[in-house]
């Protein structure tokens, strides 16, 4: 599908330069060096403009390498699958997966991460903690706030359903918070739903059905989704089921309702964690667009899309802003997951912590594409109040066959580029993330109509399995150009294109310090409006 060159050309003079100048701290000194320095007849690279606060992009001293500065970890020990998080006293209450005896001991419990704007997190502590009421490891599930008091908690309380495991059994069990999902307590009639014989029972998502007045629930069952209903949060009846064969075992699911503001088209939408491996695909959000009736999920197609074609966007959760009022809640909402996949999650590099990390919070929106409603999703908003000052080239072009630096390079160890791509048919745009030595390939090819991430030759690949060196496409309609938001960061690459129909999310290990350079296959490229601000560092542990 694609020629994607194996190994990149020798990096020029100029990307050396640029990394000395890096570490130069006075402008006088830098000045110097760049006229000593740079080759006969090249002209110099622009430097770009200098962040307003530069400590709040460089990292600590002793931050450990491969440590994201804006994902959300832990401070150590294990972390997967994000819970969908609960708005509270003006702030998001997030959780996710946690191992505090990670590598010795097994078993997970929910620890609590707070924001007020979906991109820079706080570590909390745990809020429920696993084995202490004699059914083993809490897994995956769901929080709600029960505004109505079905539960019979109290008007507000916080009830999370999630999946225990017990000797290998999963049963659903209750939990209840009435301080606002900072600590947990045991339900004492758990587990609220048992186990009917089930090898894989687990992952409950609740929502509100509004138009019925009750709540639903999705359980993935293996290769099924089981549908369950209850006025209360307690007793659970089962109503039908959603089954699917072509992709592995089905995870995390979700379903929830949105309106194309366009059309005002209605639909619901059914996701769930899947594996589409075996034919070539790739592990990730699967969704089916259909309708709800109360009892069952029509899907509109057999063939899910895919809210990102990456390899690590993996266990993700939806979730809306109650304060954008009822029609708001429908238009649009917002999405995270796990980046790791099974197929490697252990053996993913990390420091104190294991596990990778958790994505860049996405806002997501519906719209009819050629008559069918698809997910479309961009970085949400929230992310540019991180950004500092950067640097900016109007144009580039790059001849068949040519490998350049481009004019403006990141200063940071996390950053954003932003730039339109254009490559006539026959064309392909690659930009080169990193060093000879470690480095990721993002890139657009105009015949296949595809944007692409390609990290066989990162700083972990060849001790990876070999689907970690698979290359990951996604579809675009870009008739020969396409706008890229880029997110480069310590062990991640998110990819973003300007409509939204595409995003690319994987586990990447670059020296983000080390450059970009542009490269042209089949013919000659250009690049456009060309970006590249730095991120802050967002520490979720410190004080």
């Amino acid at each position: 599908m694609m020629g994607i060159d194996p190994r990149p050309v020798a990096r020029s003079r100029g990307r050396r330069i640029g990394i000395l100048i890096t570490s130069i701290i006075a402008v006088v000194i830098t000045v110097v060096l760049v006229i000593v320095l740079l080759p006969r007849g090249e002209e110099p690279v622009p430097e770009p403009s200098p962040s307003a606060t530069p400590d709040a992009y460089a990292t600590p001293e002793g931050w450990e390498q491969f440590r994201p500065t804006f994902h959300l970890t832990p401070e150590q020990h294990w972390i997967n699958d994000p819970q969908r998080p609960v708005f509270v006293d003006g702030e998001w209450r997030l959780y996710y997966l946690y191992n505090a005896d990670y590598p010795e001991g097994n078993g997970t419990e929910w620890h609590l991460a707070t924001s007020t704007d979906m991109v820079t997190w706080k570590n909390r502590g745990v809020a429920i903690e696993k084995y202490r009421n004699g059914l083993g490891d809490i897994l995956t599930g769901s929080a709600v706030v029960d505004e109505r008091n079905t539960a019979g908690f109290g008007a507000g309380a916080i009830i999370a359903l999630t999946t225990q495991q017990d000797d290998g059994v999963q049963r659903q069990s209750l939990f209840t918070s009435t301080d606002g999902g900072v600590t947990f307590q045991n339900y004492e009639g758990n587990p609220v739903m048992e186990n009917p014989g089930a090898t894989d029972w687990r992952d409950p998502k609740v929502v509100w059905d509004d138009a019925r007045e009750r709540w639903i629930m999705v359980l993935a069952e293996g290769e099924r989704l089981g549908f369950y209903t209850s006025e209360n949060l307690r007793e659970w009846t089962y109503a039908s089921d959603f089954v699917r064969t072509d992709y592995g075992l089905l995870e995390c699911p979700d379903l929830f309702e949105m309106v194309d503001p366009t059309t005002g088209r209605r639909t619901w939408v059914l996701g769930v964690s899947a594996d589409a491996s075996a034919t070539g695909g790739t592990t990730g959000f699967a969704y089916w667009t259909g309708a709800w009736d109360g009892e069952r999920f029509s899907a509109d197609t057999d063939e899910p899309q895919w809210l990102d074609g990456g390899a690590d966007f993996y266990a993700a959760v939806t979730w809306d802003d109650p304060r954008d009022g009822d029609d708001g809640r429908l238009e649009r909402r917002y999405a995270l997951g796990w980046i790791n996949n099974w197929a490697y999650a252990r053996d993913l590099p990390g420091g104190s912590w294991q596990g990778g990390s958790l994505s860049t919070t996405r806002e997501i929106v519906l719209r009819e594409i050629e008559g069918r409603p698809t997910l479309l999703s961009q970085p949400v908003a929230a992310l540019a109040a991180q950004e500092g000052t950067g640097a900016t080239a109007p144009t580039l072009a790059v001849a068949p066959g040519e490998t350049v630096d481009l004019p403006v390079q990141p200063r940071s160890d996390a950053y954003r580029l932003r730039a339109q791509v254009d490559a006539p048919d026959g064309g392909e745009v690659r930009l080169r993330f990193g060093s000879a030595e470690a480095e990721v390939t993002v890139g657009y090819d105009a015949d296949a109509g595809v944007v692409f991430l390609d990290r066989r030759h990162d700083a972990v690949a060849d001790a990876m399995p070999e689907t970690y060196r698979e290359i990951r496409t996604a579809s675009v309609d870009a008739d020969g150009s396409v706008s890229l938001d880029i997110l480069v960061d310590a062990s991640s690459v998110e990819v973003f294109t300007g409509d939204g129909r595409a995003s690319l999310t994987s586990a990447a290990y670059v020296d983000a310090r080390a450059g970009v350079t542009a490269e042209a296959v089949g013919a000659a490229v250009g690049i456009r409006n060309l970006s590249v601000t730095p991120l802050a560092v967002n520490d979720p542990n410190a004080p």
